[in-house]
């Protein structure tokens, strides 16, 4: 310790204090870098989000836009992802022949149910759809065709008045035009939110597909995931040909309501697609990727007869 000293001042003679000398610094080592940090995790981060996407069947990861190129159908398993209604249509008819009908009827809240316009609003900013259907006329092939195409993304595909009246018109158009119906649906049944309103839309579009039937021109459905309830139990059944794609859930109830109503249990694969080609509801199973041509095929025997009466 350093000596103490004496200095003087104008009152007298003031002690100082020792001065302490500093302590001794321990060297410090750099600490090891944890891992999943430095480099390794600005890599990371770059990574653009939506680059890939985990398919729900192998769980493998698909690059987005291979997907999109794939028409949204795993390359690894075959899984078939949900697809928009326009993407379908452009998957189907033949470049710039669809000429869209009734593109302005939009569902309101007639019944002031809560939280129903909020809903209807956030769909249509969100799906840049006006409903859950999207009509029209087109070629698929050198079939002119009436084409009707269901979004699930709209409210589940949930058919309410203005689904029921764009397909009732598409299907006059077509029993007028002499042309062949196809409606693709995917849908979680009516649209609670209209009431019976919704109900009355089911025996709206049959009729309409009577009437179409009575002129002896064909109707081909085509029933994707999901397909239940009103929808299910009217239009999407009365087809001439129903055709489903591969793994598609389909029917009036789910499984767990069945299962509960009838206390017994439901065979291996219900109310899939492949079941019920096994039993006789579902006339073909048809890749996404294959569908195009296949209704060609089908356009061409269905509308034979028609061709030779005309």
């Amino acid at each position: 310790m350093a000596t103490t000293f004496l200095a003087k001042t104008a009152l007298g003679v003031a002690q100082v204090e020792p001065a302490l000398t500093p302590p001794t610094v321990k060297p410090t080592l750099p600490k090891k870098p944890k891992l999943g940090s430095g480099r390794s995790r600005d890599r990371k981060r770059e990574i653009p989000e939506g680059l890939w996407i985990k398919c729900p069947s192998c769980s493998a990861m698909v690059f987005d836009s291979e997907l999109d190129a794939n028409l949204k159908v795993c390359t690894k398993c075959s899984h078939h992802f949900p697809i928009g209604a326009r993407e379908r249509i452009h998957s189907l008819v033949e470049t710039c022949t669809f000429e869209e009908m009734d593109a302005d009827l939009s569902s309101v809240d007639v019944l002031k149910f809560s939280g129903y316009k909020g809903k209807l609003d956030r769909d249509r900013k969100g799906t840049m759809l006006k409903d859950a259907v999207v009509t029209g006329v087109g070629k698929i092939g050198t079939h002119q065709v009436a084409l009707g195409v269901m979004d699930f993304s709209f409210m589940g595909g949930s058919m309410g008045y203005v689904v029921g009246e764009k397909l009732t018109r598409l299907i006059e158009r077509a029993t007028e035009g002499n042309w062949p119906v196809v409606i693709i649906s995917t849908s979680g049944g009516a649209r609670m939110q209209e009431g019976s309103i919704s109900l009355m839309q089911m025996a709206k579009t049959s009729a309409a597909l009577a009437y179409h039937a009575q002129r002896r021109l064909p109707y081909i459905s085509v029933l994707t995931n999901n397909d239940y309830g009103g929808v299910m139990a009217s239009f999407a059944a009365l087809g001439d040909l129903i055709l489903g794609e591969p793994g598609a859930m389909i029917g009036f109830a789910g499984p767990r309501v069945i299962k509960d109503t009838t206390h017994a249990e439901l065979p291996p694969g219900f109310q899939t697609a492949e079941f019920l080609v096994d039993h006789g509801l579902i006339d073909a199973i048809v890749p996404r990727k294959e569908m195009r041509d296949q209704l060609i095929k089908y356009l061409d025997y269905l509308t034979t007869g028609k061709k030779n009466e005309n």
